[in-house]
């Protein structure tokens, strides 16, 4: 056992996930294995209500087609297979955002109309924030003032094609705003050779989509890193965002104290 992990203490209410991963960019095979396995290893599977991916709904030249759909697939394989060996999500279904759009936004917006004070809606956004736009939309007013939106970078905010972040912001939520997470979760590769080299399976799996990150040939700017950024938002989460000063730069030791403490249980 490690003693050095963070504290688990999540604030109230439940959380959504909504991640790209069909963008040019493919952190988000590593990001989506980590963040699930993190939920579970706290102890919090049963909080995440809603978790969507392949959230850029208009493919840029930079990725052709075929390799976007690639990504559609991998991006599912990589929610169905950590959810599955990690356990606890099996009344989850994890959605494709730009193919099953209208069920996504429907899914999103059940969450969004339960939420109260007691029991509000923290929403990662992990991607472009059309899909949250597209949901707020569809959801009861009165309900918006009970959603937490949590993100860490303007590349995600301003890419939306349908909606701006400034349109996000004027639904009424609350803008949850931390760092930059690529600052420490993007890093070296051989930074989670521990990973990769552990007995047990589970991180083996979790290391080699970060691996199938790095490999991918859309982006050169991934070659030699290991990038779970957008888990950062997670770790942020579940060490208490910011109701209980939740960990606002994580690092890969957080990831790896908390993983393994759940391993060696």
């Amino acid at each position: 056992m490690r003693n050095n992990a963070p504290e688990i203490k999540a604030p109230k209410g439940r959380i959504a996930v909504v991640a790209d991963g069909n963008s040019p960019d493919p952190d988000d095979l590593g990001g989506t294995a980590i963040s699930l396995a993190l939920l579970r290893a706290s102890g919090l599977e049963s909080q995440l209500v809603h978790y969507s991916h392949s959230c850029d709904i208009v493919r840029v030249n930079r990725i052709s087609e075929k390799a976007e759909i690639e990504r559609h697939a991998l991006m599912q394989s990589v929610c169905d297979v950590t959810a599955r060996r990690w356990g606890g999500f099996e009344g989850l279904k994890f959605l494709d955002a730009k193919w099953n759009m209208d069920e996504t936004i429907k899914d999103l917006a059940k969450a969004i109309n339960v939420s109260t004070a007691e029991n509000p809606l923290w929403i990662i956004e992990a991607g472009e924030p059309d899909i949250i736009g597209f949901a707020l939309n569809a959801s009861s007013k009165d309900k918006h003032k009970y959603v937490k939106v949590i993100t860490h970078h303007p590349a995600n905010d301003d890419a939306g094609d349908f909606y701006t972040w400034q349109k996000i912001l004027d639904f009424g939520v609350e803008e949850v705003r931390i760092p930059d997470q690529n600052i420490n979760l993007k890093v070296d590769i051989a930074k989670w050779d521990w990973a990769r080299d552990h007995k047990d399976p589970r991180l083996q799996q979790v290391w080699l989509y970060g691996k199938m990150a790095e490999v991918d040939d859309v982006v050169k700017f991934q070659k030699g890193k290991w990038d779970c950024s957008d888990a950062g938002m997670i770790l942020y989460w579940i060490t208490g965002a910011n109701v209980n000063n939740g960990l606002k730069q994580g690092t890969v030791d957080d990831v790896k104290s908390i993983l393994i403490n759940y391993i060696e249980k």
